[in-house]
């Protein structure tokens, strides 16, 4: 991977530069396997660690649950506050947005019914520490889920970060977790349908690893 790769995709500077340059970076929408594995289940609190543009917080906050975004780019937490609050009070009133490099950064612990975080490309010793201190904040009886880029994906023609050793198995996920009291709920490769830049109809793979904390 070049330095410049690197930067877009690892370092905050980057990304406050995307999000500023234009209205969306993405398509703003929920991802689907955060529908797949939440609906249904009673609202609580809520964590969604890396959030981005905000689409799984304002879902989430849409279905009753009590939501904080983390990111660390203060420029997107900035444009999803705003949008928050054109949604309506109701929805302002459920979320709110915490600056916060997951690098680092230690969520409260125990504190959530609900950990989410959606292709967050964290690599090696760093990706176990940080799937780690997710786990963490989780209170007891919550849920954690983790969907990330698949490996079956790296030769994919559907557009990909170049940044393969953050792409991870379910059953890599759990490894690097301490899971006795943890009922593991799902863990598999996704299959979804995708259209590629092509136009081609194909087949990607999300990674979903989702447990409840007894």
């Amino acid at each position: 991977m070049s330095g410049s790769e690197h930067a877009v995709w690892f370092e905050a500077p980057a990304w406050e530069e995307r999000y500023a340059a234009g209205e969306k970076v993405f398509s703003g929408r929920v991802n689907p396997q955060l529908v797949d594995e939440i609906a249904g289940i009673p609202p609580g609190s809520a964590l969604d660690a890396g959030c981005g543009e905000g689409g799984d917080v304002f879902w989430l906050a849409s279905q009753g649950w009590r939501v904080t975004g983390a990111d660390f780019s203060s420029v997107v937490l900035e444009k999803n506050a705003a949008q928050a609050a054109e949604l309506g009070p109701e929805i302002a009133a459920l979320t709110e947005w915490v600056h916060a490099d997951l690098r680092t950064w230690n969520p409260p612990r125990g504190q959530y019914d609900l950990v989410t975080s959606h292709f967050v490309h964290a690599a090696g010793d760093d990706g176990r520490a940080l799937f780690s201190r997710l786990a963490q904040a989780v209170a007891p009886g919550g849920q954690l889920l983790i969907v990330l880029h698949s490996p079956l994906d790296l030769q994919t023609t559907m557009g990909r970060p170049n940044v393969p050793e953050g792409f991870w198995t379910a059953e890599e996920i759990a490894a690097g977790l301490d899971l006795s009291g943890w009922e593991v709920l799902t863990s598999q490769a996704r299959p979804r349908p995708a259209t590629d830049p092509e136009g081609r109809e194909i087949t990607i793979h999300d990674t979903v690893f989702r447990a409840r904390r007894g």
